[in-house]
């Protein structure tokens, strides 16, 4: 194949100046140098772009736009090193205090813009770790941090500054709500609350069923007042259902039952665990919402063979129940995975765990002094 001669640059800029400063027709520029004339065409379109200010694709005809391509190749192969750079630094792993350390060292040379920038790093967070890094390490705050974020985890992420505070304090810390609420923030941390929900006030109690508790739910000792009610969760390809009793002593979980329907069953098995596991006690008040499985025969029945009294709450007026309201709240928040479970199986294994192990016997609860409810049943037998 053969090899097409190349024109050096200076020739082919003296035949555009030529056509374009001598007045010389491509004709006879192109006769008078030897060449083609769509050579010579071609030349002067693009020494009249050059001049134009237009960067040619190939080699320039003007010194000033040869001088350009030099320096857009220039920066070109700057971009590429800095990325090169950039993916090397970051494969070594190094640390965030690694790399501000890097930056202090070269700050004298270079500007903190082109530092942080190269560094991929914010000049704010600089500035703090200037101003903290000679400063002495705060060994009490650092041993509180490593407390919180071990506390924070035990419920699955989801422990609040209250909690926190009232196990710090148990580990000999003085530490309370504000002071948690900031370590919590310095550790990155923070616990997970749902919003609140406005419910509907009814005055009608069940014709046949008063509300005997009325609100009175501070009781003295065990075994005066449990209270029930019902919640659903999702597990795999439907809904199931947990109905969970409690003592209002010490908001204890006495008896629970899960099941795929929510049928008068489900209540009375969870109220027979809480009947046997307290011993068969004799006139304690069961309190529920005005639910069709609480007010069935069969359930009513099983009341009157424990011989326990049943109250109910007015309709609609979750309030007449809030602390089982407030069992669920913490079940779901605390506990449950955002996807819900995988089967009614998990659901009953994980939910016993949290119902029968944390919930009773590793939580703090506001009402009990931020004692668990076995730590307050245990205090007060002595």
């Amino acid at each position: 194949m053969k090899r097409r001669n190349a024109y050096p640059r200076e020739f082919r800029l003296e035949a555009s100046q030529l056509v374009l400063d001598k007045d010389y027709s491509v004709a006879e520029a192109a006769q008078s140098l030897g060449v083609s004339h769509s050579a010579v065409r071609k030349w002067v379109k693009q020494l009249k772009e050059e001049r134009q200010g237009q960067t040619p694709r190939g080699s320039a005809l003007t010194l000033e736009q040869q001088r350009i391509k030099e320096l857009e190749n220039k920066v070109k192969q700057l971009e590429e090193h800095n990325t090169i750079f950039k993916k090397g630094y970051r494969s070594l792993n190094v640390g965030l205090h690694q790399s501000f350390e890097i930056v202090d060292g070269l700050r004298e040379l270079h500007s903190m813009v082109s530092l942080c920038d190269i560094f991929t790093l914010e000049r704010s967070r600089y500035y703090y770790w200037l101003n903290v890094k000679d400063k002495p390490i705060d060994l009490d705050k650092a041993r509180q941090l490593d407390m919180v974020k071990e506390f924070h985890q035990d419920p699955r992420g989801s422990a609040g500054a209250r909690a926190i505070a009232a196990k710090l304090t148990k580990k000999g810390e003085k530490v309370g709500r504000y002071k948690a609420a900031s370590l919590m923030k310095d550790a990155g941390v923070e616990s997970r609350q749902p919003g609140q929900h406005k419910y509907k006030a009814a005055p009608k109690e069940h014709v046949d069923i008063p509300n005997h508790l009325s609100r009175e739910f501070a009781v003295t000792e065990p075994n005066q007042v449990w209270c029930g009610d019902i919640t659903f969760i999702w597990a795999g390809t439907c809904w199931v259902y947990l109905a969970v009793v409690i003592d209002l002593f010490s908001r204890r979980v006495v008896g629970w039952s899960m099941s795929d329907s929510p049928n008068t069953e489900l209540v009375a098995k969870a109220l027979t665990m809480a009947y046997l596991i307290r011993g068969n006690p004799k006139g304690v008040m069961f309190h529920s919402d005005q639910g069709c499985q609480y007010t069935a025969s069969k359930y009513r029945q099983l009341i009157w063979r424990y011989q326990l009294k049943q109250s109910m709450s007015r309709r609609g007026n979750c309030w007449d129940n809030a602390p089982m309201e407030r069992v669920f709240r913490s079940l779901k928040s605390e506990w449950v995975p955002e996807q819900g479970y995988g089967s009614l199986d998990e659901a009953k294994t994980d939910i016993g765990e949290f119902l029968m192990g944390y919930y009773n016997k590793r939580r703090p609860h506001s009402y009990n002094g931020y004692l668990t409810p076995v730590e307050s049943e245990a205090r007060l037998a002595g």
